[in-house]
This record gives C-alpha cells, sequence and structure tokens, in this order.
C-alpha cells in the first residue's frame, strides 16, 4: 500500500462519521493539501520534513524520521504547518469538520513520516540531519 493510500484511508475513516467522503475526493484533497506545491497532487514527505524544520519543529520531524517513538504534534501546529485556510479549504471540499480532519491528519503525519523513514530511507534521501538542515535552509531564502 502506498502512502496515498495509508493517507485516504486513514482520513477518510476519521471523517466516516462526518459525511463518508468517497475515497476518490478524500485522496484529490489530501494530495492537494500535503502536495509539494500549488497544483502537485500526491505527498511530498520531503517538503513536509523541510517545512516542519522552518517552522521550528525539527525535532518533531526528527523524531518522525528516526525508529524511536514519534513526538506529538498539536492540531494548532499542524494548522499553521500546512495553513488554517488550506485545513478550512480541504475541510470544506471533504464536507467534513475542520477538528476532525485535524485529528486525522494528527495520526496520519507521524505515521506516513515514519513509515517512509524506517531505516532512515527518506533522512538518508534528505541527506541525513544535515541535509534537513540544507533543505531548511532553501525555504527561507
Amino acid at each position: 500500500m502506498d502512502l496515498m493510500q495509508i493517507a485516504t484511508q486513514m482520513i477518510g475513516q476519521k471523517l466516516s462519521s462526518s459525511n463518508g467522503a468517497n475515497n476518490e475526493l478524500v485522496s484529490s484533497v489530501i494530495g492537494s493539501l500535503l502536495g509539494g506545491g500549488s497544483g502537485q497532487s500526491g505527498i511530498d514527505l520531503g517538503s513536509l520534513v523541510g517545512n516542519l524544520q522552518k517552522s521550528g519543529l525539527g525535532d518533531i520531524a526528527t523524531s518522525w524520521l528516526g525508529d524511536g517513538d514519534n513526538d506529538h504534534i498539536s492540531r494548532s501546529q499542524i494548522a499553521d504547518l500546512l495553513g488554517s485556510d488550506k485545513i478550512q479549504q480541504a475541510a470544506n471540499q471533504l464536507g467534513a469538520d475542520q477538528n476532525d480532519l485535524l485529528r486525522g491528519l494528527q495520526e496520519l503525519l507521524p505515521q506516513m513520516v515514519d513509515k517512509s523513514s524506517k531505516g532512515g530511507s527518506l533522512l538518508d534521501d534528505l541527506g541525513g540531519v544535515g541535509g534537513l538542515a540544507s533543505l531548511a535552509s532553501k525555504f527561507l531564502k
């Protein structure tokens, strides 16, 4: 199962009590929310991790990338990270409550990064911890 399927399934389950949004819609909305830029679909974990670093949440990103326990991220940190307007727009598209979507993302994001980085593969792809800093510096320019 790829990351988009995992994301669609997890968010779909969280929102099923809200409206039973179909998988295609959930996939499209999550892809837009977690994509690498405007017009991109799919999940860009490199950008997500870089944005965590840039937002002062590097310790959380490091815990998700490592093989130990994942640090908690709050709903407000997710809203700040992804943008409150984007979260609200995504919730509206899904016909869901914004808090339900944030709760789903609160579970989803650490698991996605963690599953993608078992054995350090995502961290290695980003050039290790130093690569995270380098990636973050690109965002600050």
